[in-house]
């Protein structure tokens, strides 16, 4: 690979960074993420791959993919700080933590990460809905068969 190829790959990577400025619950030093799709053209499943650790990544997920009428409501805080006053302009994801077996695996709803999908920030919240619980298992949101 020459050295232009190698440069156009970095610049084009580097745009799809997402950049969390007070950091990630527990990982407040790590600020720079990329999101990488697991299937092409879905962001059902995603992984954070942390920019400045290459060891260190998070399985996240669509949260209205598991749950449609899931409605993570932020503060004014919250949307000044992602950079707009549009709900259009995020995109959120929760944790996924995986389980030796499937059917332990769980989700946290009620700390999604918002992004500003235009700016590239990113924020993890904690909602004030008591709807939402920090481990769903992933077993709750199998969808019926008809």
């Amino acid at each position: 690979m020459d050295k232009e190829n190698t440069k156009q790959d970095s610049i084009s990577e580097e745009s799809q960074y997402i950049e969390f400025e007070e950091g990630i619950f527990g990982f407040e030093e790590e600020k720079k993420f990329l999101p990488v799709m697991l299937s092409d053209g879905s962001d059902a499943v995603l992984y954070l791959q942390s920019v400045e650790n290459e060891e260190l990544s998070f399985i996240v997920m669509n949260p209205f993919m598991l749950k449609e009428d899931y409605n993570p409501v932020l503060s004014e805080e919250d949307y000044k700080r992602l950079g707009t006053n549009e709900e259009k302009d995020l995109s959120f994801y929760v944790f996924c933590v995986l389980a030796n077996a499937a059917e332990e695996s769980t989700v946290n709803l009620k700390c999604p990460i918002a992004v500003n999908h235009v700016t590239r920030k990113a924020r993890q919240v904690i909602l004030s809905s008591d709807e939402y619980g920090f481990r769903h298992l992933l077993k709750e949101f199998g969808k019926e068969e008809a």
